[in-house]
């Protein structure tokens, strides 16, 4: 049995990780009932020209699975009051979402 480490184990220990950006989401709901349209933006709070692409969530259940797929964690009181906000008022923030530029990418949430 060898020793020494695997080469592509070595390479990935030494690549820097990508470095994630802070930003929130913002949601604004349109119309009203199971068919209401959630309109979700990613907003960078140091932007480096990329653009944000809204993506769109047709119903409260697809509004629910895109934010599971972007990351948010439902635990957090911010998260679960945001929710109520978009519900009561129309639109909400869900702050601090640290995401890398290849996870925005992957996301759908800026434009490549």
């Amino acid at each position: 049995m060898s020793a020494h480490a695997s080469g592509s184990g070595v390479a990935a220990r030494l690549a820097p990780a990508q470095p994630k950006t802070r930003g929130f989401l913002h949601i604004d709901r349109h119309g009203a009932g199971p068919r209401a349209i959630y309109v979700v933006t990613y907003h960078r709070l140091n932007p480096n020209g990329t653009r944000p692409k809204p993506v769109e969530a047709v119903g409260a259940q697809a509004l629910i699975e895109l934010l599971e797929r972007i990351g948010v964690d439902f635990h957090l009181r911010e998260v679960r009051g945001a929710l109520e906000d978009i519900l009561r008022l129309g639109s909400a923030n869900i702050p601090d979402l640290w995401l890398t530029d290849e996870e925005m990418l992957e996301k759908g949430l800026v434009e490549s």
